[in-house]
């Protein structure tokens, strides 16, 4: 019962921790999307020239704005005095050029900073600070602060304010609103937004003189824009960020040569209006602008990593179905050879031991053991081992009568162990190993036994069918068999490392399964364990597509995640009891070389992102560019369409099912990977996963009429 409890926590403890990981990969992708501009950013403003103005006081003050409760002030710069202001920085490359010419003629000037881009370069914004120079707030995202709504404004202006702090140490009070210009076109959201921020402390700073270097009009344009007329003072606009800048930096060197001639002194907002300088921040300001950068170049980093996951993860699921495409075919050709030489080769008529274990088969093993007595093959021994079953099956089976036929009875003891008492039964040398759920077509002992006529072969794999396959689950477990298992079974005989002969349905040779000790009970996955062992001991495998067994698919989700998770919890087992196969040499290593890392690439490294690939593809659909990655979905999807057409006619089945394979991308994918974490957090955490033994209701047997056609 402890034990129970432990495993419940475990159980529950991981499950939480894969949600924790998911929520953290979504809050960094926001967040990468909210700083890159491809979440609510705002291009322009949108507000029309006709919108409420603001305040006559305003429109018709200075460009420097308090706001005080209810009372608005403004100020303009004295006479012979300009305050260079610079937007959208910082920016690596522009705001050094800007700085170089600032110093050479003695210059200060303040930077209104976005706070995104100050965020992912920090060590501009301390050079700006270490120079003199004064810096205000630009707001985070570049976003219009007249077009968000207020949460927002007041979240760009509070993130901005803390990266800074985190960056240069500073409090900033000084605000340029996004596509803000001279005083008087202050108005509607706009004027809202300064108002809003007037009572948090900004002070907002509006332009005298537009220098247009946005529009890059040549650096001669640019100086004769920004000088101001008449030695008044000015508040003058330029970029440091935003895009190439080099005008910029020429036409500023021009305005500062021809300004100190006249006579004018270059400052700062603050130092040209008598206000002191900005003060420094606050301790808990500091550590929340330092969390916020590095949270920013984390996920930015992470963002940039999963863009190369997804490219490196999509270009291997394509190069995948490219090499069960040709392999397969590879296969074909090789099958077609065989048989002409089979031709020349006396038929395997050799007496074949067929054994059944059974636990708790009731509902189909009547249908099983009737399928094996009806087999062309003459010499057929059947070995239904009851393994405890407490429904009767061996009765049932006793009851039938039929020839040839033995019930061994045993106390429970699991798969394996049934197995292995079959094995010590048989009267003959090849085997043949079935669950007691499956139905063979007449002929599938005969065919899965001719491979035998090559004394090479120690095992041989014949083709499982999903018999119940009216309901979607059913077909989706149908189109898995025929293009997940039988195409990867074409390519592991054709790469002679196969890993699994699967229980529904395998030939062996007596001599190989006592040569690696029979049937392990090391594992959950006894079927891929003896395989793999037999593969190390230099036989081969081979798949024989032309022996049709029909087996009882899970038919509820429950049911299909218990099975599938000790497959793959055993697969894992297996993987690990045989990884010394990596350094075996030969043939008996090619299941180290060849089939050993497939599996871990293609059914746990890649099933193990996915949830975090899905997310991103959300993303890319919500924030980036929606129809390229629809487009991507829809030619990794185009290309799995093209492989089950190709893999169902390879196995002769109707097209039918094909319908139900985008639907199969939205609830039985994320199922198996899941499946896939479920089992490898069990396995790191070293829990010893029981046997789930899938409840059978017999449904396969009742549609075996109609899924032998096969069904479309």
């Amino acid at each position: 019962m402890a034990g129970r409890r432990a495993r419940r926590r475990e159980a529950r403890a991981h499950w939480v921790l894969l949600a924790f990981v998911l929520l953290v990969v979504a809050c960094a992708l926001l967040l990468e999307g909210f700083t890159r501009h491809a979440v609510g950013r705002s291009g322009t403003s949108a507000e029309s020239a006709s919108c409420v103005p603001a305040p006559d006081t305003v429109r018709a003050g200075g460009p420097v704005i308090r706001i005080d409760g209810e009372r608005t002030e403004s100020a303009a710069l004295p006479a012979k005095t300009v305050a260079l202001t610079f937007d959208d920085g910082p920016d690596p490359t522009w705001t050094p050029r800007v700085l170089e010419v600032l110093a050479r003629h003695g210059a200060k000037g303040t930077f209104f900073m976005v706070g995104a881009d100050a965020a992912a370069h920090p060590d501009v914004v301390r050079d700006v600070r270490d120079a003199g120079h004064e810096i205000g707030s630009h707001t985070y995202t570049h976003a219009a602060l007249g077009d968000v709504p207020p949460w927002r404004a007041d979240l760009e202006l509070s993130l901005t304010r803390n990266v800074l702090a985190g960056a240069a140490g500073v409090q900033v009070r000084l605000l340029r609103p996004p596509y803000s210009s001279v005083p008087a076109a202050l108005c509607g959201g706009t004027w809202e937004a300064v108002r809003r921020a007037g009572q948090d402390g900004y002070l907002t700073v509006a332009t005298d003189l537009d220098s247009k270097d946005w529009t890059r009009p040549g650096a001669d344009a640019i100086a004769a824009a920004a000088t101001p007329r008449d030695g008044r003072g000015a508040v003058i606009m330029f970029h440091d960020g935003g895009g190439d800048r080099a005008q910029t930096v020429e036409g500023l060197d021009l305005l500062l040569a021809n300004l100190e001639g006249q006579g004018y002194r270059f400052t700062t907002i603050s130092a040209g209006l008598g206000l002191p300088p900005e003060p420094q921040a606050a301790g808990r300001a500091k550590v929340s602008g330092i969390a916020l950068i590095w949270a920013q170049r984390g996920a930015h980093q992470f963002t940039v990593a999963m863009a190369w996951v997804l490219t490196v993860a999509g270009a291997l699921t394509v190069l995948r179905l490219l090499v069960l495409v040709v392999l397969a075919r590879v296969h074909v050709r090789r099958v077609r050879r065989a048989k002409r030489r089979r031709n020349r080769l006396p038929e395997v008529w050799d007496p074949v031991s067929v054994i059944v274990p059974a636990y708790n088969e009731a509902a189909g093993i009547e249908a099983t053991v009737r399928s094996l007595v009806a087999s062309t093959h003459p010499d057929v021994e059947i070995l239904v081992v009851d393994d405890g079953s407490d429904d009767g099956t061996a009765d049932i089976v006793a009851a039938l009568g039929l020839p040839g036929v033995v019930v061994i009875r045993k106390p429970n003891g699991g798969k394996a162990s049934a197995l292995n008492v079959g094995i010590a039964r048989a009267r003959h040398e090849l085997i043949v190993m079935i669950d007691g759920d499956t139905v063979f077509e007449p002929d599938a002992v005969h065919r899965l036994v001719q491979p035998f006529a090559d004394p090479a072969v120690g095992a041989v794999s014949g083709n499982t069918k999903v018999g119940n396959r009216r309901r979607i689950l059913g077909r989706w477990q149908h189109l898995e068999y025929v293009i997940g298992f039988n195409l990867d079974r074409r390519m592991f005989d054709v790469l002679q490392c196969m890993p699994t002969v699967p229980g529904a349905i395998g030939g062996f040779r007596r001599t190989a399964l006592t040569g690696v000790g029979g049937v392990s009970e090391d594992t959950l996955a006894e079927d891929t364990d003896l395989t793999m062992a037999l593969c190390r001991t230099g036989w081969r495998v081979v798949y024989e597509e032309t022996a049709l067994a029909w087996t009882e698919a899970p038919e509820s989700l429950r049911q299909l995640w218990r099975q599938r998770y000790r497959w793959c919890y055993g697969t894992l087992q297996a993987m690990w009891k045989h990884r010394r196969a990596v350094l075996e040499r030969g043939p008996a290593g090619h299941l180290g070389r060849r089939g050993l890392p497939y599996l871990f690439l293609f059914q746990v490294l890649l099933p193990l992102l996915a949830p975090v690939v899905d997310v991103f593809a959300l993303y890319g659909i919500a924030f980036l560019d929606p129809w390229r990655t629809l487009y991507i979905w829809t030619a990794f999807l185009l290309a799995q369409v093209l492989t089950a057409v190709y893999a169902l006619r390879l196995d002769r089945e109707k097209l039918g099912p094909i319908w139900t394979l985008p639907l199969q991308q939205f609830v039985y994918r994320q199922l198996m990977y899941l499946v896939v974490i479920q089992s490898v957090v069990t396995a790191v955490l070293g829990s010893r996963l029981r046997w789930h033994r899938m409840h059978r209701t017999g449904s396969a047997t009742d549609q075996l009429a109609t899924a032998q056609q096969p069904p479309g």
